[in-house]
């Protein structure tokens, strides 16, 4: 499907709806400038029904409905020359962009297929506008398959909200959409955003200091371009395949069993769903990929709202992230103990979460910048804990969901099973060689 056949039928752009409150203008925190310049994150949602006349009309209307109480995703984000730091600005006639399609593609295939080139995806996600001056907060896409089914893209700006707030939003207009006779209603509190930027504490003048750090990019002194920076050649996305892989809960208590068998006397190691899946992924990808390098390294975001000094609530909007780094000698990783290496190497990095959550921040931009020192470093978008295939707009749970972005990023994409019963998926995209040997790395017994 390499050619997948998507028509344009519109682009129209959605409005809160009438009457909403006023402009509103929220300043980025630090925890927003870390992801200034990054890629947008693009996740793609399939919804399967055989009547599709009335599709457009309700998610529309609903979509409108929604941004009522998400205003900001309405607007833009701008760097004024007054500003220490940029700020995302909605005011009255900001819109959304929604691109609307079509697409005789076969659904059965696209839901179902666990490997598929990368860009077989791409056209269904729409693209953020982005300048030097001025960045889109959001994009939307949908795509209708007559009488099969629709999906939903989207594309956000990561220095305006992480993955917590991006999947409250769609949950939250999906939740309008499927009691469209009560919209009127308010949403439920757990998805009602926390707008207030003061309960972000800041003695350390984080927000000077990555504020600066963009500004001299480049060599320059007053560096306030948008622009989004590439971490992947454009080289390197070419011929790619993404695979979606299933961890279900027997697997991943096998995984654990696995590593006590083998650490009975260290009762400290971190055994949760997170730290094993991503370990044993981590381990299936040097082995894929051949790593040569002495080193290697994944990062990981940890969600800080219940971390922080003091707590701030579940839906406050916004970036609220802390990245931890796991470093691991690549020959352990190799080895016929490389699981243990792994789940070693991840219970090290959340201990550090112990010193407290900001511990080190002042250092975070350099040092994420800094990748010079190994040969690969994994990386990881989304979480299982997001609840993404519990996003139904009133067709059903979805049938599939992908994070198309880590084509362009690298990352491993991390989410609940679509099969639920407590598992996990993972999503990954290589080259077709290392997609092959990764296949039978994850299917062969626990190494």
């Amino acid at each position: 499907m390499a050619n997948l056949s998507v028509k344009i039928v519109e682009v129209c752009r959605v409005a809160p709806k009438p009457g909403s409150s006023e402009n509103q203008s929220l300043p980025l925190t630090f925890f927003d400038l870390f992801w200034l310049r990054f890629q947008p994150v693009e996740r793609l949602y399939f919804y399967q029904t055989s009547s599709t006349d009335s599709v457009l009309s309700k998610l529309k209307t609903s979509l409108s409905l929604t941004l009522q109480h998400f205003l900001p995703l309405a607007g833009n984000l701008t760097w004024p020359q007054d500003s220490l730091k940029p700020v995302l600005s909605y005011v009255q006639g900001d819109a959304v962009s929604l691109t609307v399609a079509e697409s005789d593609a076969d659904f059965d295939h696209l839901i179902n297929s666990i490997s598929l080139a990368a860009q077989d995806f791409r056209p269904l996600v729409p693209q953020l506008d982005v300048t030097d001056e001025r960045a889109a907060a959001m994009a939307l896409q949908i795509t209708v398959y007559p009488n099969r089914g629709f999906s939903i893209g989207t594309a956000m700006h990561h220095a305006i909200l992480d993955g917590r707030t991006s999947t409250s939003f769609v949950k939250a207009w999906a939740h309008i959409c499927k009691h469209e006779e009560a919209q009127a209603q308010a949403l439920p509190s757990s998805l009602v955003p926390f707008y207030d930027r003061t309960v972000v504490k800041d003695p350390a003048g984080l927000d000077e200091l990555y504020s600066v750090h963009h500004q001299n990019k480049d060599g320059r002194t007053d560096n306030r371009s948008l622009s989004i920076v590439s971490y992947r050649k454009a080289s390197d996305q070419e011929d790619l395949i993404r695979g979606t892989f299933e961890f279900t809960r027997a697997f991943i208590q096998s995984l654990r069993g696995h590593v006590i068998s083998k650490m009975a006397s260290d009762s400290s190691l971190h055994l949760s769903t997170f730290s094993l899946v991503y370990a044993y992924t981590w381990v299936c990808m040097v082995k894929a990929e051949e790593i040569k390098g002495e080193k290697t390294v994944v990062v990981f975001g940890v969600d800080s709202r219940s971390r922080l000094e003091p707590p701030i609530p579940a839906t406050y909007f916004g970036n609220c992230v802390v990245g931890r780094v796991a470093v691991a000698e690549t020959k352990g990783l190799l080895g016929q103990d490389g699981l243990v290496v792994a789940v070693k190497a991840i219970t090290e990095a959340l201990r550090s979460l112990e010193k407290g959550v900001l511990d080190g921040a002042e250092n975070w931009v350099s040092k994420f910048l800094d990748v010079s020192l190994y040969d690969r470093i994994y990386s990881i978008a989304g979480s299982h804990r997001f609840e993404v295939y519990d996003t139904d707009f009133g067709w059903g749970r979805p049938k599939r969901v992908e994070v198309i972005s880590i084509d362009k990023t690298g990352a491993i994409s991390l989410s609940d099973s679509k099969n639920g019963g407590g598992g996990v998926e993972v999503g990954v995209v290589l080259k077709k060689q290392y997609m092959e040997a990764f296949d039978a790395l994850f299917a062969s017994p626990v190494h």
